[in-house]
Order: C-alpha cells, then sequence, then structure tokens
C-alpha cells in the first residue's frame, strides 16, 4: 500500500471517492426511510431500489460515452451533477414530493454506472497494472468502513433534523470529491477514431466473450447472484427463527461489515499469492460456507460468525474480479466493458431478488439458504474446472506476458501500454 500512495495523484484520488462514498453511506438507506415515512407504504419504498437501478439497464449506451470522453472530466463533471442531482431533496415535503426522491434515486443509479466505468478507465491510466489490486482493495476497504456507520449517522440526522440535511450534507461531499480529483495531473490517451453507434455500443460485450478467462469468470459471478438476492428476502425468516426483532438485522450488517473490512485489507495480499481467478472462487466458496454456517448454527452467536465470514468473501470475490476486468480490457474499451458487465451481473441480481421474495413465502430459511450455498458452490465450480489452468497468479504482477487467448476485433486503435506491461 505504501507504494500505492506514492503513485503520484493517488492519494488526492483517494481523498475525493472516500469522501464521496461517505456521503452514498449516509444518503442511501435515508431515500427508501424517507419513502416509507411520507407513505407508510413498504411497497414505495421499495420502488425506491428499483429506480436506482434502472439506469443499469442503459449501460452499455452510457459506456460508450465513457470511453468517448476523458475520464478524469467524467469524474470532476459527474460528481458535480450528483451533488447538483441531491438538492432537489430539500424541496420535499409530504407524500406528494415523493416522486422528487424517485428522481433523485434514478440520478443516483445513473451516477452509479457512469462514475465507476469512468474511474476503472482512470486507475489504468494512473496507475501501473501491478498496483491496480491495492487500489481496489483499499477502496472496498474504506467503502466497506463507511458503510458501518454510515447508514446509522444518515438515520439519526433524518430522525432528528429531517432529510434536507442529509441532501445537504451529501452535495457537499460530492463537491469536495469533484474538486479533489480536478487537481489530479493525468495525462489521457486520446479518444479512438468513431465508428458507428451500434458496434460501440457493442465492443464490450463483444470483448467480454472474446476473452476466455473474463467469460467464464462471469458466468461463475452470473450463477452465484442468481442467488445472492436470496438473503435479502430470508435474512427477517431467521431472525424470526432466533425469536430477534427486525431491527436485529443491524447486527448482522454490523457483523458482516467487519468482516468485509478485514478482507478488504488482505484482499490485495490473497491477489499476489493466489492470482485474480483463484481468488475470485475462493471468495465464492467463502460465501457458501458462510451459509453453510448459518444453515447450521444452533444461536444466534453462531450466525453472526456466519455473517462475518460472508463479509469476508465479498472483497475477495470482488475485488479479484475487478483488477482481472482492469488488466485485461484494453484502455480504448474499459468504459463499455465495465458497464457490459454492470449488466450482465445486475440482471441475475434482478432475478434473485424477484424470486427470492417468492420463496420466502414457500420455504423455511434453512432450505433457501441450502439452495444459495449449493448454487454459490456451483458458481464456484464453474470457474475452477473451466479456467484450471489459470489457478494460479494468471498473470504474475511485472510479468508482461500478455494473455494467451486471441482477443476480439473491437472499435478503436489497439490498447496503450501501462508503465511497460501490456493490458
Amino acid at each position: 500500500m505504501r507504494k500505492l500512495f506514492a503513485q503520484p495523484g493517488f492519494p488526492r484520488l483517494f481523498g475525493g471517492l472516500s469522501t464521496s462514498m461517505l456521503g452514498d453511506s449516509v444518503m442511501l438507506l435515508v431515500l427508501s426511510m424517507w419513502v416509507k415515512t411520507l407513505t407508510g407504504s413498504n411497497a414505495m419504498a421499495g420502488l425506491t431500489f428499483f429506480f436506482m437501478v434502472l439506469p443499469a439497464l442503459g449501460a452499455p449506451l452510457l459506456g460508450v460515452w465513457v470511453d468517448r470522453l476523458p475520464r478524469k472530466a467524467i469524474l470532476v463533471w459527474g460528481n458535480f451533477a450528483s451533488a447538483a442531482a441531491v438538492l432537489p431533496l430539500v424541496l420535499v415535503r409530504n407524500a406528494d414530493d415523493v416522486w422528487l426522491i424517485w428522481v433523485v434515486a434514478f440520478l443516483y443509479g445513473v451516477s452509479f454506472v457512469v462514475l465507476p466505468a469512468a474511474l476503472n478507465g482512470l486507475l489504468k491510466e494512473l496507475l501501473p497494472d501491478e498496483l491496480l489490486v491495492d487500489a481496489n482493495s483499499s477502496l472496498a476497504t474504506i467503502k466497506e468502513g463507511f458503510r458501518l456507520f454510515g447508514p446509522l449517522v444518515g438515520a439519526a440526522i433524518f430522525a432528528t433534523v429531517g432529510g434536507w440535511l442529509v441532501a445537504v450534507v451529501d452535495a457537499a461531499t460530492f463537491v469536495v470529491a469533484g474538486l479533489l480529483i480536478a487537481t489530479l495531473k493525468v495525462t489521457e490517451t486520446p479518444a479512438p477514431t468513431q465508428h458507428a453507434f451500434r458496434e460501440e455500443v457493442m465492443g464490450g460485450i463483444r470483448f467480454l466473450i472474446g476473452d476466455r478467462v473474463l467469460r467464464h469468470v462471469l458466468a461463475g459471478l452470473g450463477i452465484s447472484i442468481l442467488v445472492i438476492g436470496f438473503f435479502e428476502s430470508s435474512i427477517y425468516a431467521l431472525l424470526d427463527a432466533f425469536g430477534k426483532q427486525a431491527t436485529f438485522a443491524g447486527a448482522f450488517v454490523t457483523a458482516q461489515g467487519v468482516g468485509a473490512i478485514i478482507g478488504g485489507l488482505t484482499a490485495a495480499r490473497a491477489v499476489r499469492r493466489l492470482g485474480e481467478v483463484t481468488t475470485c472462487a475462493v471468495g465464492l466458496v467463502a460465501l457458501a460456507v458462510a451459509t453453510i454456517v448459518c444453515i447450521v448454527a444452533p444461536t444466534i452467536a453462531v450466525v453472526l460468525i456466519g455473517a462475518g465470514i460472508c463479509g469476508l468473501g465479498l472483497p475477495w470475490t470482488f475485488v479479484s474480479f475487478t483488477t482481472l476486468m482492469q488488466r485485461r480490457s484494453p484502455g480504448h474499451l474499459i468504459g463499455r466493458v465495465s458497464t457490459a458487465v454492470e449488466v450482465l451481473l445486475s440482471t441475475p441480481q434482478a432475478i434473485s431478488l424477484a424470486l427470492g421474495s417468492l420463496l420466502v413465502s414457500l420455504l423455511s430459511y434453512r432450505q433457501i439458504f441450502a439452495i444459495i450455498a449449493t448454487v454459490i458452490l456451483l458458481g464456484a465450480l464453474q470457474i475452477v474446472v473451466t479456467l484450471r489452468d489459470r489457478l494460479h497468479p494468471d498473470l504474475t504482477y511485472g510479468d508482461s506476458e500478455p494473455p494467451t487467448e486471441p482477443q476480439p476485433d473491437a472499435a478503436g486503435p489497439p490498447p496503450r501500454t501501462v508503465s511497460g506491461v501490456d493490458p
């Protein structure tokens, strides 16, 4: 990590991203809480999350513009635009104004698609490949750390002062983030010659299909995410079985957050030692083991241990995959690849949320958790079996060996090298 923070510009980028993450952690729970308070409807509160994930459907279109425009400028102006987008919340007074909350939720969803895609591209410009995993790990750690207290702070401000102050605080964090990122000095690769728009939209999908490693890892993740959403609907059934109130879910989330911080701190070391492919598979196995612990748990204390193991597995899974995607994707395609991944992983997540809501009325939480553990293990097995030749550090850091698979022909010039390492 010391070498990472010695890289010119990264400390300011990290400071800006950390500030906006703090604002996100304070705000996100408040949006649905606000709708619930104004309307008394669980269904309308749930619609808030629907509007937040809706922009993911248009992610490939947004990805084209992420690749056409300078990534630093997208991050700077995107943070300023996000600040402007949340300020209309100060006008919310009663149930007639719920539509304003939903508009803000939708715009938040747009930022969740555009800003991470631009960040992936900027990190490739700013850092050598061997430090990408450290950057992803440090960002995951700070994000999970904020989740331990950010939602509680947001709920406290909402309950004592009102949602308008949460909106102002969130907008301020976006402005600070934009100002910090604006001070970065980075030379970005010029945007390639533009091809037909439809051809550019499909560039990320074509690359993912053509890259054997990313294709199979994505398949394993997609299989797993088909059931991970079951947790959302069945966690309260688990608490009922142990005689706990719904508010005890906060303890579960806290235990998961502690595990996630440990996972974030150790993810970079795991990737260096095992490689991205193996670390991703091990992370999925950890999620399955955590689920099994919850199935056999005789007490709620053991359930919390399972929650901690689950938290540990999440950063290992997604830090390793994000690093793999960043390193294998050409710089001129990274925006479209990132947004294509967003669609490919959001779709099974939406299916799992819907299916989980149905299963919780038909099966016990132990039966649902058994399904979750089995399917996640199948996802890990898919990665291990199809990529058994990659179950070592798949591209040793500092090694200039290119991927052995032929890369598909995509719009734009050949990828540039980053610090002498071929993507």
